[in-house]
């Protein structure tokens, strides 16, 4: 994949992300201001649950945009395209899928079965 296509690719899900990200965060304030008010004690562990879900959605939300800014980076350095921990080159059918791949896939799943268990 060419660097303009991923550049392109990558601004598009970015303003996708960013536009979520406000939305999500939108609502969670609307959340907390409803769980403010007098309300119906029938489930009171409601706004909590919806509370937690909105944060874990915006912290996935926020670790994309990340994502996204660190891949756009690494085009502007010129090291867009290959492993940031080997330098191996990933294959275009991944960067295709993932324009922000920061790893191959062999590496990505290394990662992942070396990653605790949350």
């Amino acid at each position: 994949m060419d660097e303009s296509r991923a550049r392109a690719l990558l601004r598009a899900e970015r303003a996708e992300v960013a536009t979520l990200l406000r939305g999500t965060e939108d609502a969670a304030r609307i959340d907390d201001q409803v769980s403010d008010s007098p309300k119906d004690f029938g489930d009171a562990g409601l706004p909590l649950t919806e509370e937690a879900t909105d944060e874990a959605v915006a912290e996935q939300l926020r670790e994309r945009l990340g994502a996204i800014d660190r891949a756009l980076a690494r085009i502007e350095a010129g090291t867009y395209g290959r492993s940031v921990i080997s330098g191996t080159p990933i294959p275009d059918q991944r960067r295709e899928a993932d324009p922000a791949a920061e790893l191959t896939i062999e590496e990505a799943r290394a990662s992942r079965l070396a990653a605790p268990a949350t």
